[in-house]
């Protein structure tokens, strides 16, 4: 409920601060008194867009701030949605610079304005007769049979259910795009494939083949070389080996006589050793040496090959080409699996739907169930109010289609006029029949469900006599379950009220301001008095606010 409201610098209103109370506050003053202004700014602190036309002193900061008692309302959820602070005092604020920037703030946390709404509309309803129709709405008319059939939970279940059917229907639908395009480049992707799995990568090294292919190339030369290198080595007459092989002999003769011509012995020795080892191996290169020409053409294939694919892929080794083609293997095998992962998750979409309508069934058995007890409340309730002919008839009917809070679409219809047809209510009902209809669904509704704080903006606008005060009770019996406020011109209702709030403008140095006062009860049987027979008090006026109050 709203505890408290205080509002600065916003159109006639100076600086007021009321405080309210639980049960049914009536609200009274004369045309262009400020009511308006007190409705609109409750407005912008539950989420409407600001406007500096609004703000009294524009070189002055505008600030509306309300305090709510949330503790009975269940709104944790939506603070965790929104990500704010829940507190069961919650203290929302907005305030409009001389800048003309707006901000909001719940809990003395700055938030948006789209948060501020979604927050807005669970506080507080606002209604006026020109708005009752957006309640008769397919939408709310099946809310109005969920509360009465207590369906909170099974829609709860419902929209649980549909989001995981629409997830995996998400999924199923890129799953078989990501096919399409997939088998599209499957034959290219093949075609990659089997060309590099045909080069048999894992069996080549490439460093290796080019040295191959370099020795094949030139094997004359290279055998030449070789031949002409053991030539200068062996030659009996200049060969290094046996030149080499004479000053050793020289050596020997000279190491007995100090150790350092036996170390140049040993160092040469060694070296005669392995010069002959070179030898040896380079006689063994040159038989091995074999100019084979298949061999050579062999080699010289598989290197053109792998140059090909590396200029294809745009790669310079061996090991990039073995990635690539392990990639390619994975893409087509990914594309022969999608059709078995299409399968499994068309199962499991097939599953998801039966849970949806087995739930959706169950919303609609339970609905239909409570269509004759809501009829019968809400005709009871219009017979209070002065349509004692008036009837409904609902039309509950299932659909193809997964809807918000199940598969069933919805029709009232209704006449007010006994051998009248029935027809949908914005056709038939006249506003102040629409304003009647709209106060017996609210009143049925706060026998079920926990409603938020209810605003009625002079819905009552049209009424006179005995209708009004039946309209005074129906108020004053939902606010024994819920925090009412009612703006109106009659006295019936505004006697009813738990508290009487009255707005009047007054001038504070030479300007206009819009005043707020709660009314003591003497206040207020002289204010309902004036309601009933004007400026002038009698004592009958007086006596009947009495007996109204009574």
């Amino acid at each position: 409920m709203l505890t408290t409201l205080a509002i600065k610098n916003y159109a006639l209103i100076q600086d007021i601060k009321v405080s309210f109370t639980d049960g049914l506050t009536t609200i009274t003053g004369e045309t262009g008194a400020g009511k308006s202004i007190l409705l609109g700014a409750l407005a912008m602190l539950l989420g409407k867009r600001a406007d500096m036309g609004s703000v009294r002193d524009a070189s002055k900061k505008c600030t509306i701030e309300g305090e709510f008692l949330i503790t009975v309302y269940g709104l944790q959820d939506i603070f965790e949605t929104l990500d704010f602070d829940y507190d069961d005092h919650t203290i929302i604020r907005r305030e409009i610079l001389p800048s003309g920037k707006s901000r909001a703030f719940v809990n003395d946390s700055p938030v948006n304005l789209t948060q501020l709404q979604q927050l807005g509309e669970r506080l507080v309803d606002i209604h006026s007769q020109h708005e009752t129709i957006s309640l008769l709405s397919e939408k709310n008319q099946l809310e109005v049979v969920d509360a009465v059939a207590g369906n909170d939970s099974l829609i709860e279940t419902y929209t649980k259910n549909l989001k995981d059917f629409k997830a995996l229907q998400q999924n199923l639908q890129a799953l078989i795009a990501e096919k399409e395009t997939a088998e599209k480049e499957l034959d290219y992707q093949t075609f990659l494939y089997n060309e590099l799995e045909a080069a048999n990568l894992s069996a080549l090294n490439q460093d290796e083949l080019e040295e191959s292919y370099e020795k094949l190339n030139n094997a004359e030369t290279i055998k030449e070389g070789l031949a002409n290198c053991l030539q200068y080595l062996t030659d009996e007459q200049s060969g290094a080996l046996e030149t080499a092989k004479e000053a050793r002999l020289q050596l020997n003769k000279l190491k007995g006589f100090a150790s350092e011509y036996s170390t140049l012995w040993d160092r040469l020795n060694s070296t005669l050793i392995e010069m002959e080892d070179i030898a040896e191996a380079i006689a063994d290169a040159s038989e091995n040496l074999d100019a084979d020409p298949s061999q050579l053409f062999q080699i010289q294939e598989q290197l053109q090959t792998l140059f090909k694919l590396q200029q294809k892929h745009n790669v310079a080794t061996v090991e990039e080409l073995q990635e690539i083609e392990s990639e390619l293997s994975s893409k087509i095998n990914t594309t022969h699996s999608l059709n078995q992962r299409i399968e499994m998750l068309e199962a499991s979409l097939q599953s998801a739907k039966e849970h949806v309508v087995t739930v959706s069934e169950k919303i609609r058995k339970q609905r239909l169930a409570v269509l004759p007890k809501l009829k019968q409340q809400l005709e009871q309730n219009l017979a209070r109010l002065g349509l004692p002919n008036a009837q409904f008839q609902f039309e509950l009917q299932p659909t193809q289609e997964f809807r918000e809070t199940g598969t069933d679409s919805m029709v009232w219809l209704f006449t007010a006029n006994k051998g009248s047809l029935l027809a949908a209510m914005n056709k038939v009902a006249s506003g102040g029949e629409l304003s009647r209809i709209m106060l017996s669904i609210k009143a049925v509704l706060a026998q079920y469900k926990k409603l938020p704080t209810l605003v009625f903006d002079e819905i009552d606008t049209g009424v006179s006599g005995a209708i009004a005060e039946q309209m005074a009770r129906t108020m004053e019996e939902m606010g024994a379950a819920m925090q009412v406020f009612s703006i109106t011109h009659l006295p019936q209702i505004a006697a009813k009220g738990k508290q009487h709030i009255k707005v009047f403008k007054e001038v504070l140095e030479n300007t206009t301001v819009t005043q707020l006062k709660q009314l003591s009860e003497e206040e207020r049987i002289v204010e309902i008095a004036q309601m009933i027979g004007g400026h002038d008090l009698t004592d009958s006026a007086i006596a009947h606010a009495k007996q109204l109050r009574n």
